[in-house]
């Protein structure tokens, strides 16, 4: 089990291992953390991984830069010989971009699994794509929870759940644990997300950065990979991309790339922590 602590910015920490250079793992949703265990798990035969889990909603309003504040502040006061690397999954992708924009030199790469969206079109594709998958008994179920669940966190919970086949493409593992969603969190955070990509903040701001950028990418995702990399790449020309057919959203729960996600994972992350870009 990981050992739960405490940041000074009152944010709660999972971390997993004792030795080897230092990942921070980001979650998405927002407003979902937890579920990003099993990477984190697998990770730690090799790395120092710390997840946060970050900031709930209730008190001052949940911006981009409250979180960036949040995790500035994390690596500040747990800050070692080397710098970090972070890998964000969906919406923990972005939030890595943005901190590694706002934040120069405290990060050492950037890994981006699954990245969100950075425009309109990427963001219509990614609908049209989730609204073809799904069937009228699934839409008839999402529908009922409105009614049947009144609590937000639990119906957010649960929504993520239910979407999960849709979200994939030959899973081998169904499980998404979460550890207490926050529909609150979820609603403010993307809704300054869209804020600043409508005042052209995002990605333009990503052209400040400067490490190793990888992203890993699922074709069955409704993410459109192609049109995701295509808006980042004129602002980040260091870019890797690496996309795995039979693959959905969540790779590391699927068939097809099976332990080689991990793999390409761990192995990327260990050359730029020996090579000339440490983390």
């Amino acid at each position: 089990m990981p050992e739960e602590l405490s940041s000074r910015g009152g944010l709660r920490v999972r971390e997993y291992g004792s030795t080897g250079p230092t990942v921070v793992l980001l979650h998405g949703g927002p407003g979902a953390p937890g579920y990003l265990a099993p990477v984190a798990r697998e990770l730690a035969a090799s790395f120092l991984v710390r997840e946060p889990l970050q900031r709930r909603s209730g008190g001052e309003a949940l911006t981009v830069a409250r979180h960036v504040a949040d995790l500035r502040e994390l690596l500040q006061g747990r800050a070692g010989k080397t710098r970090p690397a972070l890998v964000g999954h969906s919406w923990g992708a972005m939030l890595a971009l943005a901190f590694a924009a706002e934040c120069p030199g405290a990060v050492g790469s950037l890994v981006l699994v699954a990245c969100g969206t950075f425009d309109l079109a990427a963001r219509a594709q990614l609908e049209t794509n989730r609204l073809s998958r799904m069937g009228d008994d699934l839409r008839g179920r999402i529908d009922r929870l409105e009614r049947e669940v009144l609590d937000p966190d639990e119906r957010l919970a649960r929504m993520g759940r239910m979407l999960l086949p849709t979200y994939s493409h030959d899973l081998v593992d169904d499980r998404l644990d979460f550890a207490g969603c926050d529909a609150g969190a979820y609603h403010e955070t993307w809704s300054d997300m869209l804020r600043l990509q409508a005042e052209g903040v995002y990605p333009a701001a990503f052209a400040a950065i400067d490490v190793p950028v990888l992203m890993l990418h699922g074709a069955e995702d409704p993410h459109p990979g192609a049109l995701i990399r295509a808006s980042l790449e004129p602002h980040l020309p260091q870019l890797e991309y690496r996309e795995w057919e039979r693959c959905g959203h969540y790779p590391w729960l699927e068939r097809a790339p099976g332990e080689e996600f991990f793999a390409t994972l761990s192995d990327w992350l260990d050359q730029r922590s020996r090579g000339g870009g440490s983390i």
